[in-house]
């Protein structure tokens, strides 16, 4: 699924400004990471993308089309073929594994199939094997209340995989989630993608694993984009820069973020623009 922003503005309401002349081109099939400071905006985009904000200016399209054109059903059909990945899943306390998983096919499947799987699960084994992608296949009949922050992000993750839909967003997907099974869930969420030829786009709070699993790199500070890079030529310096409002620290996977990424074996330095397309 192809995106394509042109200076697109985003107020929020109270007047507060979460996006500034935002312009990007997603080609269909790329993966891109998103990094950036708290409050840059990350999921802001996100969410437009989605089609669950309108811009306040400029231009957005999706899938060629400009989804606030369309006819309400038109555009339920094209949210559709999205699928979100929240950084806190919306997953009620009392549902089973089993049927949130199941859940991401709702749109495809219509009311009555829809209805039919609460009281008995329409494909036991299509979830399964969604949730052995993320290590949680023995709790396929398990309630959400009692599993840990951690495992609720993965059953969110495991959804859009049953789903299998165009476009993949991701929020903050990995966020409760130790070093190995970040590195396992981000790297499921990219062969995904590469399988199935469909974009993904994920904010990700760890620049070491968005340097790791995306080909390219959008920096996004104060709502404006700071640098669209591979990651090659993502240079110290512009890290720095960018997360220069926190104490110009650079935030890893594990929580504990490094005053400068030498661990993280980047092999050009230096040698980027600020905005390298």
């Amino acid at each position: 699924m192809k995106l394509a922003l042109d200076a697109l503005h985003l107020v929020l309401p109270g007047g507060k400004r979460a996006l500034a002349g935002v312009s990007l081109e997603v080609a269909h099939g790329e993966r891109i990471a998103i990094i950036g400071p708290s409050g840059a905006g990350k999921t802001s985009l996100l969410r437009l993308l989605g089609a669950a904000l309108r811009p306040s200016s400029g231009a957005l399209a999706i899938a060629d089309v400009d989804p606030w054109a369309l006819t309400a059903r038109a555009l339920q059909k094209l949210r559709g073929r999205i699928g979100m990945i929240h950084q806190a899943p919306p997953l009620p306390p009392r549902q089973r594994l089993v049927t949130a998983v199941l859940a991401g096919r709702l749109g495809a499947w219509g009311l009555w199939r829809g209805l039919a799987s609460l009281a008995y699960p329409a494909d036991i084994a299509g979830a399964r094997e969604s949730l052995a992608r993320l290590d949680l296949a023995e709790r396929l009949f398990d309630r959400c209340d009692r599993l840990s922050g951690g495992q609720l992000q993965r059953v969110g993750v495991a959804r859009v995989l049953y789903q299998r839909p165009d476009l993949i967003l991701a929020d903050e997907p990995v966020s409760a989630l130790d070093p190995q099974l970040a590195h396992q869930t981000v790297g499921e969420l990219n062969r995904e993608a590469q399988t199935r030829g469909v974009t993904l786009v994920a904010s990700l709070h760890a620049v070491d694993l968005a340097l790791r699993w995306f080909p390219r790199i959008v920096g996004l500070r104060d709502g404006a984009v700071a640098f669209d890079c591979p990651p090659l030529r993502v240079s110290d310096a512009m890290l720095h820069d960018l997360y220069a409002t926190e104490s110009q620290t650079i935030p890893l996977q594990g929580g504990e973020p490094l005053a400068h990424p030498e661990p993280m074996a980047r092999a050009a330095r230096g040698a980027a623009t600020p905005l390298c397309r």
